[in-house]
C-alpha cells in the first residue's frame, strides 16, 4: 500500500489515542472517570498549542502596527451579555428522545442526514426541517426516533462572583465566547493610546458553552479558548479590508502547515439580523469531514452600538484628520483553537516508510514543533559522552525547546522523537570528542549530517 492511501485510511479515533499516549491530550479528569467536552493539554499538546499562540499573535498583532493587545477578565457585569444578546439569543436547537431521554442537538443531526440547517434559524423553521426528516433520524443512544420539539437551549454557563446574585443583581456568567472584552475596551483603548482608524485588538480568551452533547474530540467542548480580532473601520471601508482579511487568514493557515486541499472557504446562508456577511474556514478532519475552524464576519456597528446603549457610554470615535464622529464598524475574525490545534495534529499526523520500516511521524512545520531538537549520547554508560552531550543541549536550550534523550537505541530514540514531529536529532559519538562535531538527523527524510558544534545554532536557527 502506497503512502497516500495509508494516510487516507486514517481515523480520528487513532489520532485521539496517539494523542493520549503521546502527552498531547488527556482526558479531563481522566482518573475519576473523566468528563465530557472537557480536555487537558498534556507536555507535548501544550508546547503545540503554546506555538500556535506565538505565531497566531506574531502575524496578527507584532506584525500589524496598527492592532493592539488585549487580555480582558473572564468575569464581566451582567449587562454586557444582556447587551450583547446573549442572555436571549445564545442558543442551540435542542431535542429531547422520548425512549431514554437523550438530548439531540437537532441542527447537527440535520446536517448528519443532508440537509442545510444552522442553528441561527427560528424554532418554526428548524422543526419544520426537523419533522420532514425525522424518518432519516435515530437517537444516538437507543435508535429510536419519538423526539419532542426541537426548542433553544441558552449556552451560558451560569456561576457566582462573591455577593454579586445575593444583592438582587442579574446571574453572573462565564463568557459565552472572548469577543465582548474588547468591545467594551473600545474606549479605554482609544483613550490610551490614541490609535488612528482603521485599529485592530487582537485577544486570546477563555469562553465557555453550556454544550448539550460536546462531542468529535477538541472539535466541540464546553470550555475552550479563542483567538479573535476586531478591525474597527469607518462605515464604507468595509469591502476592501474584508477580502484582505480573509486572505490574511487563508495564507496563515497554509504558512502553519496545512493543505490547501483540506481547506475551503463555506459562506453563511443564514446571517443574524445584524451581520453583513459571514465566511467559515473549513477543514477536512479525518472520520468528521469539513468543518468550521475560523469564522470571519462583517459585524456592521452592531456591538458597539448595544453597548453605548446599555452602558450609557458614547462609544463613537472622532477622526482625527478631519473631526467626524461615527460609530465604528467592525470586522471579526475568530479562531477556536482547539479546533486549529487538531487540525494541525491531524494534517502531521503521517504513516511512511523509512528506512524500510514503517512509522508514525508528526510532520508538523518547524515553527510549531513542540520539540525543536533532541540531543542524544551514542551510549549513556560513557561519561564522557554524557558530558559532551549535556553541553551541547545546554548550548542549545536557551535558544529553543530542547529535550536530552539517552534511553535506548539510537534508532528507537529517533523513532521517539519522529512520533512527536521533533525535526532535529543530535548524536554525540566518540568522534565528537575528537573533532568537536555531531550527527544531525532530519525527521522527514533521515538524512544525517555532519557538523561543527559551533555551527548547530546558525543551522538550527
Amino acid at each position: 500500500m502506497i503512502k497516500e492511501e495509508i494516510n487516507n485510511k486514517i481515523k480520528m479515533d487513532e489520532i485521539i489515542s496517539f494523542a493520549k499516549r503521546k502527552g498531547f491530550v488527556f482526558q479531563g479528569s481522566d482518573i475519576y472517570g473523566g468528563v465530557a467536552g472537557l480536555y487537558d493539554y498534556g507536555p507535548n499538546g501544550v508546547e503545540l498549542l503554546n506555538n500556535i499562540k506565538k505565531s497566531w499573535w506574531y502575524h496578527n498583532v507584532q506584525l500589524k502596527p496598527n492592532y493592539y493587545g488585549l487580555d480582558s477578565a473572564i468575569f464581566k457585569d451582567p449587562r454586557v451579555w444582556e447587551a450583547s444578546g446573549h442572555t436571549t439569543s445564545f442558543s442551540d436547537p435542542m431535542a429531547e428522545c422520548r425512549a431514554c431521554n437523550t438530548r439531540l442537538r437537532v441542527d447537527k443531526v440535520l446536517e448528519g442526514v443532508g440537509v442545510d440547517a444552522d442553528e441561527k434559524m427560528s424554532e418554526e423553521e428548524i422543526n419544520k426541517l426537523f419533522y420532514e426528516n425525522k424518518g432519516k433520524i435515530k437517537c444516538t443512544k437507543c435508535g429510536g426516533n419519538d423526539f419532542t420539539d426541537a426548542k433553544a437551549f441558552n449556552l451560558l454557563v451560569k456561576s457566582n462572583m462573591g455577593d454579586f446574585a445575593e444583592q438582587g443583581n442579574s446571574p453572573v456568567y462565564l463568557p459565552g465566547e472572548a469577543s465582548q472584552g474588547i468591545y467594551i475596551n473600545f474606549k479605554n483603548i482609544v483613550d490610551a493610546v490614541h490609535p488612528n482608524i482603521p485599529f485592530g485588538v487582537a485577544q486570546i480568551g477563555k469562553a465557555f458553552r453550556n454544550e448539550i452533547s460536546p462531542r468529535n474530540f477538541l472539535f466541540r467542548t464546553r470550555e475552550f479558548e479563542q483567538a479573535d480580532t476586531q478591525l474597527f473601520l469607518k462605515p464604507g471601508d468595509n469591502d476592501k479590508e474584508y477580502e484582505q482579511i480573509k486572505q490574511d487568514r487563508w495564507q496563515w493557515y497554509k504558512q502553519i502547515g496545512l493543505s490547501e486541499q483540506n481547506l475551503r472557504w463555506k459562506q453563511h446562508n443564514n446571517l443574524v439580523f445584524y451581520a453583513k456577511d459571514a465566511w467559515d474556514i473549513e477543514y477536512s478532519f479525518p472520520t468528521y469531514g469539513f468543518d468550521e475552524i475560523e469564522g470571519v464576519h462583517n459585524r456592521g456597528d452592531y456591538d458597539l452600538t448595544v453597548h453605548s446603549k446599555h452602558s450609557g457610554v458614547d462609544l463613537s470615535f472622532i477622526e482625527q484628520s478631519t473631526s467626524e464622529r461615527f460609530i465604528p464598524h467592525v470586522l471579526e475574525t475568530s479562531m477556536g483553537l482547539g479546533r486549529v490545534f487538531l487540525a494541525v495534529l491531524a494534517e502531521a499526523y503521517t504513516i511512511d516508510n523509512l528506512g524500510g520500516d514503517e512509522r508514525v511521524v508528526l510532520k508538523f512545520s518547524k515553527e510549531l514543533a513542540p520539540v525543536k531538537v533532541a540531543v542524544l549520547p551514542l551510549l549513556k554508560n560513557k561519561p564522557e559522552l554524557v558530558d559532551k552531550a549535556k553541553e551541547v543541549f545546554n548550548m542549545l536550550l536557551p535558544h529553543m525547546t530542547t529535550v536530552y534523550d539517552a534511553s535506548g537505541s539510537v534508532g528507537k530514540r529517533y523513532r521517539r522523537q519522529d512520533e512527536i514531529g521533533t525535526p532535529h536529532c543530535i548524536t554525540v559519538d566518540f568522534d565528537s570528542l575528537e573533532d568537536d562535531s555531531v550527527t544531525i538527523r532530519d525527521r522527514d527524510t533521515g538524512k544525517q549530517e555532519r557538523v561543527k558544534i559551533t555551527e548547530l545554532l546558525k543551522i538550527l536557527t
